[in-house]
């Protein structure tokens, strides 16, 4: 390839190979190179969970499942003394994150797409004659397109952003060389237990491959319950205690997200981004599945834009939004500040937890089955129901509060 490729992408993770492979499938592959300033297969925090949405979007893209995966046929959801045992559609796979993206750099290498790994993007700049990415090694490529998929550390985002600060999502996750516990088998465990401590969020146990338990959580910013990472490790420990699972001294993980924003800009002239770079699920963290979706809406935009010399990506924001993937990321985004973000937390929790329809459309969304943001009727039937049974329900949550207070 020449020292000019028409497409940089920045990032060889889910997004920005599911980028490539779009692109690919429009006959481009030739024109494109990717960088990540990392060697694969390389150390990635995340819970490892496949998502219903990730079936079809891989198929579409032309990708496959190559590595070991344990099948989750079944979700527990917790709080306190309240658990329900919930059967998924279908099941979501969890997967080791090094081993899933290194075979997905391998894939992107099977279409014929250029990957250098140990160069990732350093900045970028306009100028006259088009666009000027400098890398970390110090070359300088004028690509007619870039594509921020570099992840929650975006040097993309920061630069498109203007380095504006905000407040991430913290997650926090150890991978352990245990096995699950034997009622936990095949599940996929959420547990907001931890909600009555302070955490706005929940903690996860995910059964992993090779005989490994996947354990983290998940905090949502919040400016009354800015836990530091101190606090939130000890909360992890603490949570996983009641299930006979010690948290090591050392190998947790802890790392900042961006949740979704639909008025946060995520493309510019030249420039657009993709998967964590441009946002994950407010409510539940995912980010995987998500960007495989957003990938598919980049690479038709991109190749339009190749065709067409429009380089503007004026629309793409709007065309994110209104996918599938932005639709549901935006009523995620909504659930997420009713149920973390304000004092009425317990209402909100107890709505989610306490009406069987609420959580079977929610499994339904995590297994695939379902467009949950296409179910506008069905939610505010439920907060409707709410209304009437709310007293009640708090009642009730409260109690099984009682079960996770400290002694």
């Amino acid at each position: 390839m020449s020292s000019s490729p028409r497409i940089v992408i920045a990032g060889a993770g889910p997004a920005g190979v599911a980028v490539a492979a779009r692109l690919a499938q429009r006959g481009r592959a030739g024109e494109i190179l990717v960088l990540d300033r990392y060697h694969f297969p390389r150390d990635k925090p995340c819970g490892g969970g496949l998502t219903g949405h990730m079936d079809p979007a891989m198929a579409e893209l032309g990708l496959r499942l190559r590595v070991p995966y344990v099948a989750c046929p079944e979700a527990v959801v917790r709080f306190g003394g309240f658990e329900r045992r919930i059967a998924m559609g279908k099941s979501v796979d969890v997967i080791r994150r090094g081993e899933f993206d290194a075979d997905l750099v391998a894939q992107a290498r099977e279409l014929g797409v250029e990957v250098v790994e140990g160069e990732g993007i350093a900045s970028y700049e306009h100028t006259e004659e088009g666009l000027r990415v400098h890398t970390s090694q110090g070359r300088v490529l004028t690509p007619d397109v870039l594509v921020g998929a570099d992840g929650a550390a975006s040097r993309v985002r920061k630069q498109l952003l203007f380095n504006k600060k905000a407040t991430p999502h913290r997650l926090f996750m150890c991978e352990l060389s245990v096995p699950a516990p034997a009622h936990l088998r095949n599940t996929m465990t959420y547990d907001f237990s931890l909600m009555s401590r302070g955490l706005r969020g929940y903690l996860w146990l995910f059964p992993a491959p090779e005989d490994r338990l996947n354990v983290g959580l998940m905090h949502y910013p919040n400016a009354g319950h800015a836990l530091s990472g101190r606090a939130l490790t000890e909360l992890l420990a603490e949570g996983l205690e009641g299930y006979g699972v010690a948290l090591p001294s050392a190998g947790v993980r802890g790392w900042p997200v961006w949740g979704y924003h639909p008025k946060t800009p995520i493309s510019e002239a030249r420039v657009v981004t993709v998967g964590d770079a441009a946002g994950i699920d407010g409510l539940t963290g995912e980010g995987i599945a998500i960007a495989m979706e957003q990938a598919i809406v980049a690479g038709d935009a991109i190749d339009e834009a190749l065709r067409s010399g429009d380089y503007g990506f004026r629309s793409y924001r709007k065309r994110i939004r209104r996918a599938t993937v932005g639709r549901e990321l935006a009523l995620d985004r909504w659930l997420a500040k009713l149920l973390y973000e304000g004092s009425r937390w317990q209402d909100w929790l107890a709505l989610v937890l306490l009406d069987d329809k609420v959580l079977d459309m929610y499994a339904r969304r995590v297994d695939g089955t379902e467009v949950l943001a296409d179910q506008k009727l069905r939610l505010y039937s439920a907060l409707w129901r709410h209304s009437l049974r709310r007293s009640r329900r708090l009642k009730t949550l409260r109690q099984h509060a009682l079960a996770s207070a400290p002694e």
